[in-house]
Formats: structure tokens, sequence, C-alpha cells
């Protein structure tokens, strides 16, 4: 296991009306706060009204920066920028997803450098001080609440890049499951598959870490028992909780402290999504089965085959049939919640630009699980292209 020291600040307010400490939690931290958020659903539903409350009752000012897109564009995070400075802004809430929390952690970065926010995302070194952040969430799919890392896009140049720097970690997070209830299926199906590949990513490793992958196990197991119960009853309160929490819990950095994360799959869907803006949980589970089938020898059977019997439950003796069951029933898994199978499923009718956006994955796949060129991702694409290819 490798050295680490273990610092995760976030103070996280989980249950049934936790929303009732905002007022109090902002205050502590600011007087002008501002609610980054998406399409206005929060609005039909009452979570806005629900937060806008408790800051009226707390005297806090409130602006909004509305219309975060699901993969946040950088000029979004650029108005934002641009509304803390003008109405000097002392706090950046996101309620949503994770893509409103990852828009609002760039923002709250942003306001304290002089150049462009984009510029993170070659260097996040360049974060030196960030506003406080807020996550308010309503979608248990990025763990996002948690962590220290965001994930922008630039659509005019397609491409999507993380920016990791532990000063974006939110200060608070509020995690009220019932707040998901009206998840639609398709969004609940995507948010359980971007769940199962962070933990898949931890436990896919080249690391020993004996502790950490058995604790992802267990939170796998826990995915795949609850993912499906809230996909069919989106009211059932324990499925929902398990999900939010199991969602934090995949990627709030316990699970990668002392075991050299790769980022395997993600690395090589976030180049897809980039340039084709489909849904990153389902671009996520069309592609991993392939990465699994692609990479499959002698060096990565037996991670594979204890993959297939801890998390599964798989009984096969032989490692080789074992590891390919286990892959079989991850994908029977994704079926049971209607999750496309394929490329063109989701919208991409061409395989011409795999070229291209291999490529630009490539950088990102240093000290990864097991190596992969440019060639390689491109038959990965192919290999989810098409049904029967």
């Amino acid at each position: 296991m490798e050295n680490f020291i273990y610092d995760i600040p976030t103070k996280v307010y989980f249950g049934k009306q936790q929303i009732q400490h905002l007022g109090e939690i902002a205050s502590e931290c600011a007087k002008k706060v501002l609610l980054v958020y998406g399409g206005g659903s929060i609005k039909k539903n009452g979570i806005y009204q629900d937060a806008v409350a408790q800051l009226e009752q707390s005297n806090n000012e409130y602006f909004d920066l509305s219309g975060v897109e699901p993969n946040p564009r950088v000029e979004t995070v650029r108005k934002g920028v641009a509304l803390c400075r003008e109405h000097q802004i002392d706090a950046v809430i996101a309620i949503g997803g994770g893509s409103c929390v990852d828009c609002a952690k760039v923002i709250s970065a942003g306001v304290y450098y002089d150049g462009d926010v984009w510029d993170f995302t070659d260097n996040p070194n360049l974060i030196t001080k960030t506003l406080p952040v807020i996550a308010i969430i309503t979608l248990s799919a990025t763990g996002s609440e948690m962590d220290g890392i965001a994930v922008i896009s630039d659509m005019n140049k397609c491409e999507k890049k993380p920016i990791r720097n532990l000063l974006m970690r939110p200060k608070y997070a509020i995690l009220d499951p019932t707040y998901t209830f009206t998840v639609s299926k398709y969004q609940t199906a995507a948010g359980a598959a971007d769940i199962l590949s962070h933990l898949m990513e931890s436990y896919f490793s080249n690391q020993d870490a004996y502790m950490q992958k058995a604790v992802a196990e267990a939170l796998m197991k826990t995915v795949i028992k609850y993912g499906p119960i809230a996909y069919e009853e989106p009211e059932n309160y324990e499925a929902r909780a398990n999900l939010m929490w199991a969602s934090t819990w995949a990627i709030n950095d316990f699970l990668k402290y002392g075991n050299t994360v790769a980022w395997s799959v993600h690395a090589i869907e976030h180049q897809l999504s980039a340039f084709y803006d489909i849904t990153h949980g389902i671009g996520l589970a069309i592609l991993t089965p392939s990465w699994m089938k692609y990479i499959m020898n002698d060096k990565t059977i037996p991670d594979f085959a204890k993959f297939a019997r801890n998390v599964w439950g798989i009984e096969e003796q032989d490692d080789k049939k074992a590891a390919y069951k286990g892959i079989e029933a991850l994908q029977n898994f994704y079926a049971c919640l209607n999750i496309p199978k394929t490329l063109q499923e989701v919208g991409i009718q061409s395989s011409e630009h795999f070229e291209v956006i291999a490529k630009q994955a490539v950088p990102y796949l240093n000290n990864n699980y097991y190596p992969l060129n440019q060639d390689d991702i491109v038959q990965i694409y192919k290999d989810c292209f098409q049904e029967g290819e």
C-alpha cells in the first residue's frame, strides 16, 4: 500500500429534510451566494424553493446561474465567474447532479485566477484559492460532492478534460435521498452505471490494496442490489439512500488513498462524450464490458475472476471461465436497467472519428491498469459500435 495523507474535510448532512441546515451553513461562510443549477427541474419538484426559503430565513442574498449542461461547458463556467465577480459572491451553492457541482467547483477557483479557467485543465496547480462550495445533490452518480475533481468540456474543440485540485472539494454537502425520487428511469440507470464504474476503476488497479478493494466489492454489491430497485420503485427510500451514499464513497478518495487508480475506462469515455455529447454513465456502461474483454489475458484474468466471484457470486472454478461469466453478469445488470448496448443506440452512426477521439484519450492513460495505445482504443470503440461486430 502506498503512503498517503487522509484528509476529507467535507461536512455531510445526510437524510430527510437536511436542507433545513442550509441557511446556517451558508451563513458560516457567506453573505452572498451563487446558486448553480441545470434545466429547471428543481423548480418543478420544489427543491429550489426549499433552498431559497432557507437562504431567505438566514438573510443570505442569492443570485442564479441556471442552464448548466449535462457535460458542463467552459462558457457556462466563465459566465459563473463573471457573476461572482460582479456581485462579490462569497460562496457557490450547486443544486443538482455532478455536472452542476463540477461547474460550481471550477467557478469557485476561477474567481481567484486572472487567466481563463480552461487553463486549469492543463495545469490544476494554477488553482491557489477557491470560494467555499456547498453541494445539494439531486442525482446519485458522480459523487462529486465530496471529491476535488471536476470535469468540464469545450465543445468547440470537442474536448472534455478533468481538473483535480483538492482546494475544490466542497465544504458542505446536503444529501437527501428524497431529492432523487423524481429522477427519471434513464438517469437512475445512468447514475448507477457511473457509480459502478467509479468503483471498478478503483478495483482494477495494479496495487494490492486488499482493504480498499474489499470495501469496493461491498459498495459494488450495494449498487447491484439497489440500482434495479430504485429503477422500478423510484420512491423506495432505502434504495435511493443506499445508492446516494455508495455514490459518495465510490469517489471521495477513501478507496484511492494508498491505491493508485488509473481511470482506464473514464479516460476513453470522456473523449467520446466530448465529441458526441452522450450521457456519461451510459457511455461507461457501453464501453466497460468491451474494455474488459479486450484486455483479457493471463495477467488480468485472475483479477476479473476475483471480480466475478466476490462481486457477482460466480462459483466457476476455472479462472478464465469465471472471468467471462463476471463480464456477462455485468452486461445482464446493465440490461435490467435498459441501458443501450451499442454506440449506435446512443446516436453515433459512424466510426469515422474514432481515430481522432482515441488520439485525444491517449494522454490520459498513463500508468493505467493495462497499457492501451491509440489503436487499442479505436478497436474498443469499434467493438462497441454495433451489436455483433
